[in-house]
């Protein structure tokens, strides 16, 4: 460029008023804010960003950074909720909760949130569509339907019809103001709008979009970081959002890199390579902190780790093979024995944040093998083969825990076979060999309709694939989802644990999760009571010399 050349540009710049304006990119080019680089076991199960298709533990990790919800969970503090792009929030009636929008709220295509955004990130074309009688689908099957257009996947509309199961409408009151409209009453309104699968979408960008799974690739939403660049099973970028309404993004970008082996995670973190290393194993903890370089942060989250039983294999249609199995588990022993003591036996599939609705008397199956031996005896069960569908180690420790687990039931005279699968359709699909499989299950809110109902009722996901049901158990969900008693809501909580941890079986829970991530010491960074990274101003401190 000529000199002359430069003093023109910078003239034109500069305009009537004699003032340098510098363009955006001018501004990008001198941007010195941090990148950095996480390794992941994995990134997307269903190889898709949009939370209301991807409804997992990894999905969950990243989703924070790019996609946001009308109200929000305290993740590092007390789990209770906040304001998220609705800066308040009032009970209209039991069925009805009115929101009172954030003003300057700009999408990652840099349109302005309104309240025509809202109502459709609620609507028809991404969440129900004429897909609405799909009862089947699994939680991580591929994605079918949508593909060639805009119409949501049968698995979404699963995904949708299990977290909003009365949903009726969001009204329009005013440019800043909606509410949402349940057709029952629901005294966890609030809760279930803190959900990640209410994210607020533009609407614009959707009809823009080529496909839902275009979409659902490249969602646009109101987070901190906007996606730059996702490659399926590979790796996901994200950049600043410099116009985000909650101020300056700390990080220029952020990297998740999908690195399946623990070993190759923890090896990239020491070499430089990465700076975060997520699912570390407990029994690695002491060695990468011996490294004056690194620590290992995290604890226990809002989920438990589950084994899960098809009541309709033959082996399994007798409650009592299934309640064996529920006590020949010695849960405490796994705890010690391969998370060191880290993490602990829950009372059944709850948390004290429930509050008031927290059964504090309650408990897992004891561990009692003369019992199990004898439950056996009276099922008749003659020794045929129990298939056991099983991950290599997307859960922590997953692979050691089922060796612990087939060894406990070979004792009592149950034979498990584990048969390894490479991804949850396999493990999910409805055949002769779907028995027994892990899951984990995770408490978004404080209330038990936010994991038991959720995921084990008339529109969780056990029902939905055929795996397990129980009539009364799903007249008792429909008193918990609309009941505005408390004592009554505490009465059908406490008999649906009974029915679904004693009675009939639909899961038994081994442990609660714990999660722990590697990085390096230098940064100044606070892990989550959940699977969520928060990479915002609020959570970054800076990385020290």
């Amino acid at each position: 460029m000529t000199d002359f050349t430069r003093r023109h540009a910078l003239g034109l710049a500069a305009g009537s008023t004699g003032l340098l304006v510098l363009p955006r990119f001018a501004i990008g080019q001198a941007d010195n804010r941090p990148s950095i680089t996480i390794a992941v076991q994995k990134i997307a199960n269903s190889n898709t960003l949009e939370p209301l298709r991807e409804q997992s533990n990894v999905g969950t990790r990243t989703f924070y950074s790019y996609a946001e919800t009308l109200i929000d969970t305290d993740w590092a503090g007390d789990l209770s909720l906040r304001p998220g792009l609705a800066s308040g929030w009032r009970r209209i009636d039991d069925r009805t909760v009115e929101l009172t929008l954030r003003e300057g709220v700009r999408f990652h295509n840099g349109e302005t949130m309104t309240a025509e955004d809202v109502a459709f990130s609620f609507g028809e074309e991404r969440m129900w569509g004429g897909a609405a009688q799909a009862g089947s689908a699994g939680l991580f099957g591929s994605v079918t339907g949508g593909a060639a257009g805009k119409q949501p996947p049968a698995e979404v509309v699963a995904i949708a019809k299990r977290t909003y199961p009365a949903f009726e409408r969001i009204e329009i009151v005013n440019a800043r103001t909606v509410r949402f409209v349940n057709k029952t009453p629901d005294v966890t309104l609030e809760g279930r709008i803190s959900r990640n699968v209410g994210i607020i979408v533009s609407r614009k960008a959707f009809s823009e979009a080529a496909s839902w799974l275009d979409w659902a690739r490249k969602p646009i939403g109101t987070g901190p970081y906007r996606i730059g660049e996702f490659k399926p099973d590979q790796s996901l970028t994200l950049l600043a959002h410099d116009d985000y309404w909650g101020g300056r993004p700390p990080l220029k970008s952020i990297r998740f890199v999908e690195v399946p082996e623990t070993s190759s995670r923890i090896n990239g973190l020491r070499s430089g390579e990465y700076d975060f290393a997520c699912d570390i194993p407990p029994d690695q903890i002491g060695e990468i902190e011996r490294d004056p370089r690194h620590e290992v942060l995290g604890g226990l989250i809002a989920n438990h780790r589950l084994t899960v039983f098809d009541k309709t294999h033959p082996q399994l249609e007798n409650p009592l093979i299934r309640r064996a199995m529920t006590h020949a588990i010695d849960r405490q022993t796994i705890v010690d024995a391969l998370w060191g003591g880290r993490t602990r036996v829950p009372k059944g599939l709850q948390w004290e944040f429930y509050g008031d609705m927290f059964i504090a008397d309650w408990a897992v199956p004891a561990y009692d093998q003369k019992l199990a031996r004898e439950l056996v005896k009276q099922s008749g069960y003659k020794g045929d083969p129990i298939p056991y569908r099983l991950l290599n180690n997307y859960y922590t420790g997953q692979v050691a825990t089922a060796q612990v687990l087939v060894e406990s039931w070979r004792e009592i005279g149950i034979n498990v076979a584990i048969e390894t699968k490479e991804n949850f359709p396999q493990v999910l699909a409805k055949g002769p060999t779907r028995a027994v499989r892990d899951w984990s299950n995770s408490a978004s809110f404080n209330d038990p309709v936010s994991s038991i109902t959720a995921q084990h009722g008339p529109t969780g996901q056990q029902w939905q694939i055929g795996e397990w049901r129980n009539e009364e158990m799903g007249k008792l969900s429909e008193v918990l989802e609309t009941s505005t008693d408390p004592a009554q809501r505490r009465t059908a909580f406490r008999r649906i644990l009974e029915i679904c941890e004693r009675e009939d079986p639909a899961y038994t829970v081994l442990h609660q999760t714990a999660n722990f991530t590697a990085k390096r010491k230098a940064i100044q960074w606070k892990a989550a009571q959940s699977f969520v990274m928060d990479f915002r101003a609020s959570n970054w401190g800076g990385i020290r010399s």
